[in-house]
């Protein structure tokens, strides 16, 4: 069997999708959790840029003072980083504008899901590193698993963690080059326990809670499945490929912030697993128009809009008053088979809305149904 290091992209492979196009091209580094070494893994790939004659530079690195990770740092450009006052205080942040007049060939990010201070910007940073992206400059960086969107709610009940900083699922499954940084639990609690990750008196607490065996090995097998799934989405050409699946999946939504947000992120996973186009449908009622209901309301409607486009999938409205037959008619006009729909009884529906869930089973024969418990 091929060794894990046979079956990593080589540094030339990247050097070669960089010389098909003007746009800069992306590669992340993916782990399940802090200390696998997605940065040494950076960091050595740079050293082997830069020995190979390519213009490579540092934008943002952190090595939380491991002594093998800085001293790869040796001979590489790092670009200055900006310091910013925030809150009374001096902070230093990525300097893009720097890293744009320096106009590097490949330019090496890390902690690609960290939020920015307030007035910057851009409040992420894959959001500045897309602008990079844009301009022709190629990117190198690397996150956690736990920092995809779509699986903030898996996490959640797994770990009972609320990770706040998140990456769209299109920004990262949708890079040039995937690699994971894989690890076995053991490996990584034992260089927990040795130091190699957090201070001694933050690696007790860390074992304890986020770190414990069960989390690791649930985040480990979510990287290695998304490293997967990325790689079978890729196109295939050739006389053996196989025609792509055309075959659409719709989420039914509501104006119900929280139960809408975790729908649209079991959607996106199930069309992830299936690799096919995904899309959200809100049936509109006059009554619902956006001049009559509460601000705060059409507030995160227009947010849940906004994360269906970046978790992959695309948003329509209808306007109709029979939300049950408007459902049908839509999935029948676009050839859809398999619907996803949330139940927790008819208090799923903002505004008294009937129960589609009871409709489907009785009435739209042909179409598969994927149940979610919002509550869970």
């Amino acid at each position: 069997m091929a060794s894990p290091d046979a079956e990593r992209p080589k540094p030339e492979d990247f050097l070669r999708l960089i010389e098909k196009s003007r746009l800069g091209k992306l590669k992340v580094y993916l782990g399940q959790a802090a200390g696998v070494g997605k940065t040494y893994a950076m960091l050595e790939e740079a050293q082997r840029l830069k020995k190979a004659g390519v213009d490579v530079v540092i934008g943002w690195i952190e090595t939380h003072g491991r002594k093998e990770t800085e001293a790869l740092l040796e001979g590489l450009e790092i670009v200055p980083r900006k310091k910013v006052e925030y809150n009374g205080r001096t902070v230093e942040v990525l300097d893009v504008d720097a890293i744009f007049k320096r106009y590097p060939t490949v330019c090496v990010i890390d902690e690609l899901p960290f939020t920015n201070v307030a007035g910057s910007q851009h409040p992420k940073r894959y959001l500045e590193v897309h602008d990079l992206l844009i301009a022709g400059i190629n990117i190198i960086t690397a996150m956690n698993i736990q920092h995809l969107e779509s699986l903030h709610d898996t996490v959640l009940r797994a770990t009972g963690v609320d990770v706040r900083e998140r990456v769209p699922d299109r920004f990262v499954l949708e890079a040039d080059q995937i690699v994971n940084v894989d690890l076995t639990a053991e490996e990584l609690r034992e260089r927990l326990k040795l130091g190699k990750i957090y201070p001694a008196d933050r690696a007790a607490a860390a074992l304890e809670n986020f770190f414990t065996e069960n989390n690791l090995n649930m985040l480990r097998e979510l990287a290695l499945r998304e490293t997967a799934a990325a790689l079978d989405q890729r196109p295939r050409t050739g006389p053996t490929s196989s025609p792509a699946i055309s075959e659409k999946i719709a989420v039914f939504t509501s104006t119900n912030p929280v139960t809408t947000a975790k729908l649209l992120r079991a959607a996106s996973r199930l069309a992830g697993r299936l690799n096919r186009e995904w899309l959200a449908v809100y049936v509109r009622r006059k009554k619902e128009d956006p001049m009559r209901i509460p601000a705060d309301v059409q507030r995160h409607f227009m947010q849940n809009v906004q994360l269906a486009t970046e978790l992959g999938g695309s948003f329509t409205v209808v306007e109709n008053e029979n939300v049950c037959e408007a459902l049908l008619k839509f999935c029948r006009d676009n050839d859809i088979h398999l619907v996803v729909l949330g139940t927790t009884g008819r208090r799923w529906w903002q505004f008294t809305r009937p129960d589609v869930l009871q409709f489907f089973l009785h009435h739209a024969p042909g179409i598969d149904l994927h149940i979610v418990d919002p509550n869970n």
